[in-house]
């Protein structure tokens, strides 16, 4: 299950080192809404590799400025707390994979 981020436990993750993968999203974006159940596969699948989960951007500002979000859904991938690639848009689970497995 994709964890709930908020600011405080994203950057926790993000600092932590490990894999991170964030989606940013908010309930009135459509797409955001079909990439959510990608994100749940994506998040059981590695559950043991990478910490995964959402952060809505309406409840969560920081994280989404000190990243520069512009558009949504966008989906940022951290290693050793830097941000390594990230997704735009609506992709599949294996645009996902492609992105998170060199990371792991």
């Amino acid at each position: 299950m994709a964890l709930q981020f908020t600011d405080q436990t994203a950057k926790e993750a993000i600092e932590s080192g490990k894999v991170v993968v964030i989606d940013f999203w908010a309930t009135w974006c459509g797409p955001c809404m079909k990439l959510g159940p990608v994100v749940e596969e994506l998040a059981e699948k590695y559950a043991d590799k990478a910490v995964i989960g959402k952060l809505n951007i309406d409840e969560n500002d920081e994280v989404v400025a000190e990243n520069s979000i512009r558009s949504i859904p966008t989906v940022l991938y951290f290693k050793d707390g830097k941000v390594a690639d990230r997704s735009v848009g609506l992709v599949s689970l294996a645009d996902l994979e492609a992105k998170l497995l060199p990371l792991l």
